[in-house]
């Protein structure tokens, strides 16, 4: 665990310029608008240690897979978001002399992100000059990023400020093989008071399609601009004099068009000159308030406000600013990679983390149609799931575990082909959406190809043990992956039993023209249910520290392993997987992230209190949350089982995973998908929300540390509002018709009236 910014409700602050700490602070400085982002990373030179890094929303590359024992199946590339232009690359002199932050006597430093507002701003006073920096990456206008300077003498003497800003196209990733390089240059140069240049992605062998990139840079201020160019750079040169009182502005704005939208390179050119022509009339003041009220608008619908502890409030907002700056449903060609914007890490693809973490958030603080995209989303890459599980030899659909365009490109054997559970997930969304938005239509229509060919990939790769009378689920990889290639993985087993029910339940409902489509035969479905009776489900009766539990057993011989919790383990041992080896790891008891837990997660109401009892106690001792998605759902099932400490330690190591660094992997990018876990852990664990039979229903309770929260939720055509204080709680329809919710065991009819 390390702070390094300090706790405020609205920003996230720091005074000090630790080059120990500047990648850390690069990622938690991020930028994003969802058709783009960035790290936080100077502008300016810095030749201490940095990642730059710069991304392009959907634009990726098929890095070639180097393994030395290729198996049938093997993924042919692993897919990557690739670091793209640097358009903010600046490089300037206070009177001749270069700042350079890593070298310079820097005074009164100080980074600041204003989750409220969507900016990022840096202050330091450098040879004698105060310099103000303020970076903003629109979500008003989604191509546009806008850097604003102010230099200002610190030392009442006039200065010269010579000015050199680009758009740098020799970029590369941290983690290419051999680094290779993946952006050509087209074309490149300055017409009027803008300079562009067009890059594009190298060819590649695996028939993914090349993405054109051009950045285009314009300016307010400055005097004497001059432009030059090389093979990879364009360069527009500028003066400034700093008065010995007052100060001078300079701007900065940066337009991005790609191939994505726009049919070919002159058009995609094109796009950007007509982008920057029609901003050219708006003042800084314009774009800066059009940008910080469409922030204001999301933080209207979504902000959950903590009385009390400072810590868990900026924790949630930092949280929802960095998961809205990757996502909001604008565009439903996209997704949501575990690292966003802010690394490289994971590739920058879709994970099952999507349907398992973001879409219930999505679901509570957006419209339906956002939740809408990203089931189409999947829809949308079907035949790549397809494609998937013939690879295996299999029926039916295997969604990947990681994508770009439904194609498996992840390069660990041990993941990609046998942590198959996340294929359920992707049917346990489905259910979710129709669960809690009362909207069959997705489940009855182009749904129905997305479940019922998961659930003909389940039951053909199930077999039928003769010995046991059982069907069997070998060689997988369950939710803990410090496990590999075991058996009879509880969470995985019960899963797929679940999707076949499910598909089984309403086969009836599905519509004519999907059932035409889909052909399912009177014997699959015979087999089906014959699987769903007959799974095996591994339970057993254990002693551990003295006490007696009856469980549902992790996987086959799990139980036969040194069962040492990790509380009577040296602390200094932690993380395990950056100090034990990978055999040590596989062999010890230690949990990665929630497994037999995560099926209770899903549907608490499908166990028993004494069975979520008995095995989240078991469990939990042995569960390191080395995983960002494993504090969430351990602090909903302890608030579900009323150990509130338990679900507030849970809850806080969730808010702040990244803002303190608990695993000591932040500085390769923020943990996106896992930050829905904070929303997720007050909203489903301690305000206790579940939807049955179509109704709400809320359970809440308030933290010790705390004096109120509150939140907002969107339910079916209704916004509401609840609060929670020391006196109990409170629920305000904000919109939509009356309605009942159950709240806290009692039915409560909601109206607009109501205070």
């Amino acid at each position: 665990m390390k702070r390094i910014f300090e706790v405020n409700p609205w920003t996230v602050t720091t005074h000090e310029l630790n080059p120990q700490d500047k990648r850390l602070q690069e990622s938690m400085t991020s930028l994003g608008n969802e058709y783009m982002g960035m790290r936080g990373m100077f502008e300016e030179v810095y030749s201490g240690d940095t990642h730059q890094g710069i991304y392009i929303g959907g634009v990726w590359f098929p890095d070639k897979t180097r393994v030395g024992w290729w198996k049938n199946g093997y993924p042919h590339y692993f897919g990557k978001a690739i670091n793209a232009l640097n358009f903010v690359k600046a490089d300037f002199y206070i009177d001749d002399q270069q700042v350079d932050l890593a070298k310079n006597d820097v005074q009164d430093f100080e980074l600041s992100l204003d989750m409220q507002k969507g900016v990022l701003n840096r202050t330091f006073t450098v040879f004698g000059v105060k310099v103000t920096v303020t970076r903003l990456i629109s979500v008003a206008q989604k191509e546009l990023a806008v850097l604003h300077y102010t230099f200002e003498s610190a030392d009442g003497q006039a200065h010269q400020v010579r000015f050199d800003a680009s758009i740098d196209a020799d970029v590369v990733n941290e983690d290419s093989n051999y680094d290779e390089k993946f952006w050509q240059v087209l074309s490149a140069g300055h017409d009027g008071d803008a300079s562009f240049i067009a890059t594009q992605t190298v060819e590649n062998p695996f028939g993914v399609p090349q993405f054109t990139v051009v950045a285009r840079q314009s300016f307010v201020g400055g005097d004497n601009q001059t432009a030059s160019q090389t093979a990879t750079e364009v360069t527009d040169h500028f003066e400034l004099t700093v008065p010995a009182a007052g100060e001078v502005t300079f701007e900065k704005r940066v337009v991005v068009t790609t191939s994505r939208d726009y049919a070919d390179l002159d058009a995609v050119v094109a796009a950007g000159a007509e982008i920057t022509q029609a901003i050219a009339a708006q003042s800084y003041d314009d774009l800066y308030t059009a940008h910080t009220q469409e922030w204001a608008n999301r933080w209207e619908k979504a902000d959950v406000q903590i009385e009390g502890d400072d810590a868990a409030q900026q924790g949630i907002r930092f949280n929802l600013f960095q998961l809205f700056s990757t996502y909001y449903g604008n565009d439903p060609r996209l997704n949501i990679g575990p690292k966003g914007f802010t690394g490289e890490k994971y590739g920058g693809a879709t994970y099952w983390d999507t349907e398992a973490f973001a879409i219930p958030v999505y679901l509570g603080v957006a419209e339906p149609e956002v939740t809408r995209s990203l089931l189409q989303y999947r829809f949308d890459q079907l035949d790549g799931a397809f494609h998937n599980a013939k690879e295996q030899g299999l029926a039916g659909a295997l969604y990947p575990m990681v994508t770009f365009d439904g194609i498996e490109s992840h390069n660990e054997w041990e993941i990609t082909f046998e942590e198959i559970h996340r294929n359920s997930t992707i049917a346990y969304a489905i259910y979710n959406y129709t669960n809690i938005t009362g909207d069959r239509s997705w489940l009855t229509g182009d749904g129905a190809q997305v479940l019922y060919n998961i659930a003909r990939f389940w039951a053909d790769r199930v077999h039928y043990s003769e010995r046991h009378g059982q069907y069997m689920i070998h060689g997988v990889t369950g939710p803990n992956e410090y496990e590999n290639n075991v058996n009879n993985n509880f969470y995985t087993n019960w899963m797929a039993k679940w999707v076949l029910q499910y598909a089984l339940e309403n086969y009836d409902d599905i519509a004519d023209d999907q059932k035409a489509r889909l052909n399912v035969s009177a014997d699959e479905l015979e087999k089906w249910q014959d699987i769903v009776a007959k799974m095996y489900l591994p339970e057993a009766d254990i002693t551990l520290k003295g006490k007696d539990y009856h469980i549902f057993e992790q996987h086959d011989t799990f139980l036969d392993k040194d069962l040492t919790p990790i509380a009577d383990m040296p602390q200094d041992i932690r993380p395990i997987n950056q100090n034990w080896s990978w055999d040590r790891i596989l062999r010890s008891p230690y949990i990665k992230q929630s497994d037999t837990l995560h099926a209770m997660f899903y549907f608490p109401d499908a166990f028993t209190e004494d069975e979520k009892r008995q095995n989240f106690e078991f469990y939990e001792p042995l569960t390191v949350h080395e995983s960002s998605l494993s504090p969430s759902v351990h602090a909903i099932l302890a608030a579900d089982l009323e150990m509130s400490d338990k679900a507030v330690e849970m809850y806080e190591r969730a808010a702040r995973l990244d803002l303190d660094n608990y695993n000591n992997d932040t500085e390769d990018g923020l943990h996106i998908t896992a930050m829905t876990g904070s929303w997720l852990a007050i909203v489903q664990g301690f305000a206790g929300m579940r939807v049955r039979d179509g109704q709400l229903h809320l359970k809440p309770f308030l933290p010790k540390k705390w004096d109120k929260y509150s939140f907002r939720l969107v339910f079916r055509g209704h916004v509401l509002e609840v609060s929670v204080d020391q006196t109990g709680a409170n629920v305000q329809l904000i919109s939509g018709d009356p309605l009942t919710i159950n709240l806290s065991g009692e039915e409560v009819t909601l109206s607009k009236s109501d205070k």
